[in-house]
């Protein structure tokens, strides 16, 4: 009995710690241990980002349309030169960026791996302006950058593993079955609260990098105060406590963000737009008008 103990308790520990690949996160320098590779993540999320697209209704506003892609592509383009330009060139292949604007009053825009976004109309009178998507987007895409969803689903995956070999380890002791169950629904709901922390822990960095990656692109940082003041005031006033969400308290995402703004500013540099002026040089022809006089002589 107690070699089996040890075996499966050699088992779980092969599991928990040997498998999958350790990445570091750009920008904050996290490290993480990833179970799925960066390719079946990006073939399963284009998978259902088309089957969603497929019944989604895209915005008929021309000119917000334009906006968002414009946006998107300006964040895109700058996240993928920061990768060049710190030896993550190999990262880029990972990215068929998306960027559309659908018929949907939810304020709301979310990110698959692989960088295929989707923003809801209804986000736009509160982002207000350019620089606030930019924001919005931004955190996004660093999502995306992050592999947050891989993440996840890895720790999902080592969780799972770690509750079936629990299972038969209890048995294999001699612990009976209704208390097993009684186990493994504690550890679930246990488990539960775990991850809905790890998940704030994503949208914080999510938000730090976001900043970053807005400043990068030569949006001002500075406005993503005032925008989740905004996204506050929308939000319900029933409120769920912080503990048990999967996103910060705005409270918290605010102070956050302004403490990570001295950093973001050190990236920003402000695109300048060159308005150009049609200079007309208006020639003017004199023509001279020469009368002859002819005299008659009589």
């Amino acid at each position: 009995m107690k070699t089996m103990k040890y075996l499966l308790l050699s088992l779980v520990a092969a599991i928990l710690v040997g498998c999958g690949t350790t990445n570091t996160v750009p920008l904050t320098g996290r490290k993480q241990t990833l179970m799925v590779s960066d390719g079946e993540m990006l073939s399963l999320s284009t998978q259902q980002y088309t089957d969603f697209m497929k019944t989604a209704k895209l915005s008929t506003n021309a000119t917000n349309t334009a906006m968002v892609q414009r946006v998107g592509q300006r964040l895109a383009t700058a996240v993928e030169s920061y990768l060049k330009s710190n030896g993550m060139a190999a990262d880029v292949q990972n990215y068929k960026w998306q960027f559309n604007l659908v018929q949907d009053q939810n304020v709301n825009a979310w990110c698959m791996p692989g960088g295929l976004i989707c923003v809801y109309e209804g986000l736009l009178p509160v982002t207000q302006n350019e620089a606030s998507l930019a924001i919005v987007l931004g955190h996004e895409i660093a999502h995306a950058v992050a592999r947050h969803s891989a993440e996840q689903y890895s720790t999902q995956m080592r969780q799972q593993y770690g509750l079936q070999i629990g299972s038969v380890l209890a048995s294999a002791i001699g612990v009976g079955d209704n208390a097993v169950a009684i186990g493994q629904e504690v550890l679930s709901q246990g488990l539960s609260l775990q991850n809905l922390h790890y998940s704030r822990g994503h949208e914080s960095e999510a938000d730090h990098m976001g900043l970053i990656f807005a400043a990068m692109a030569g949006y001002d940082p500075q406005v993503a105060v005032s925008f989740w003041q905004r996204m506050s005031a929308a939000s319900s006033s029933n409120k769920t406590a912080e503990f048990l969400s999967s996103h910060p308290s705005d409270a918290t995402r605010i102070s956050q963000i302004q403490g990570w703004m001295p950093e973001a500013l050190k990236y920003y540099k402000p695109q300048t737009t060159t308005t150009q002026t049609a200079t007309t040089t208006k020639k003017t022809t004199t023509t001279k008008k020469t009368t002859t006089k002819k005299t008659t002589k009589k």
